[in-house]
């Protein structure tokens, strides 16, 4: 029995407001978690993390094996204290890196940058690319290190093994993702050893202090997450994550959650892997997905991208060489309370260190803050009108 658990505290048609109680603190849902992939929020420390509001991080499995791995995270007393994130805490299985490493370097696709290419284009594969850094078979997958070239291999007792090393509060089963480019019978086959992969991840769980989500995968095909969603929801996980291709639009997206979440048990939380830009996390939330984590917001910063209510603005751009406003007047983070878009153009253009770390604490600043109005308007039955309020002003497209 998990000694995390999870309440539903209010409902607005099928979005849900709920908290999640974990042994490092409650978690209000909807959530977002920022992605600290190596222990790290890139270019911010534990403190400033608290201070913009984020409850939970994400960190990686495959990347804290590889280094400085899952023994030493351990014998300094686990992730928390190694990273001095007192905070909870999630890790994923090394799935999705199993995938990026494989299928993802093949096919020429992302979670982020090209999950959903050209609605009307699909993506062609790079020439001369193969999956050569990764072999799946049915108890496992081989991969080749990114960092040396040395090989390794995992398996759901591996996978599993290292999470409970790391000390995270949830931890994810081993789960093979597929790409938007494969074809139903691969889609079936990768479901068939997610399962069986499922089942061995319970098995091999040894600690109650931890809460292990199940992956729903299938793919964009209806009737393969349909059944991904009734098998994993059947074999007594803590809560789910829904993986793995979500299709080559938005629509997909879309219609993959509506299949999807009505066959899990409604009183679990509920998590959507890698998604986590504005527009996608309204549709997500209304369609009851409870957390969510992303790369993009500390990705696009990195890339001098900012969010604003009215949309992307790229920094780079010339327009910002004598602009001494804010990038949003109406924030109250520290970037925008002491620095003008003038300042933060300049640090892009001379490529200093300040300009990421700036970019990074506003971005997160404005999409935690967009999560709590989204959780407001639910406990308020007013989510209605907080989405048109921020869709009369956004613009998907960078400006």
């Amino acid at each position: 029995m998990s000694a995390i658990t999870f309440e539903v505290e209010a409902e607005h048609q099928t979005a849900r407001a709920g908290l999640l109680h974990t042994p490092h603190g409650d978690v209000h849902t909807p959530v977002l978690s920022p992605v600290a992939t190596q222990a790290t929020v890139k270019s911010l420390d534990p403190d400033e993390l608290r201070g913009l509001g984020a409850e939970i991080v994400l960190a990686n499995a495959y990347h804290l094996y590889l280094r400085p791995g899952a023994d030493v995270v351990a014998h300094f007393g686990g992730l928390h204290r190694f990273m001095s994130w007192n905070g909870p805490l999630v890790t994923d299985s090394g799935g999705w890196q199993v995938f990026s490493l494989g299928f993802g370097l093949e096919h020429g696709v992302g979670k982020i940058a090209s999950i959903f290419p050209d609605e009307d284009q699909p993506r062609q594969r790079p020439r001369g690319q193969k999956p050569r850094m990764t072999k799946i078979d049915d108890d496992g997958v081989t991969f080749t290190s990114h960092i040396d070239g040395s090989t390794h291999r995992f398996t759901p007792e591996v996978s599993i093994g290292i999470q409970e090393k790391l000390g995270a509060d949830l931890i994810l089963a081993f789960d093979e993702c597929t790409s938007p480019l494969h074809d139903e019978r691969y889609t079936a086959e990768a479901l068939e050893r997610t399962h069986c992969w499922a089942k061995r991840s319970i098995q091999a769980r040894s600690r109650s202090d931890q809460a292990l989500l199940g992956i729903v995968q299938g793919g964009p095909f209806e009737a393969l997450r349909r059944e991904s969603a009734q098998v994993i929801g059947s074999l007594g996980f803590d809560g789910f994550a829904i993986g793995g291709s979500l299709g080559r639009t938005k629509n997909d997206m879309r219609a993959i959650l509506e299949w999807t979440i009505p066959a899990l048990p409604a009183g679990l939380p509920r998590h959507l892997l890698g998604i986590g830009e504005p527009e996608d996390i309204f549709d997500a939330v209304e369609r009851g997905i409870d957390m969510f984590d992303c790369v993009a917001p500390t990705r696009h910063a990195r890339h001098g991208v900012l969010y604003t209510p009215d949309g992307r603005l790229m920094i780079h751009n010339a327009r910002f060489h004598e602009d001494f406003t804010p990038i949003d007047p109406d924030c109250g983070c520290y970037t925008c309370t002491t620095f003008t878009r003038a300042y933060l153009r300049h640090l892009f253009i001379a490529d200093e260190l300040l300009g990421y770390r700036l970019a990074t604490i506003h971005n997160l600043a404005f999409i935690l803050g967009l999560v709590g109005r989204i959780r407001a308007g639910i406990m308020s039955g007013s989510l209605a009108e907080v989405r048109r309020e921020f869709q009369a002003h956004w613009r998907a497209a960078p400006e």
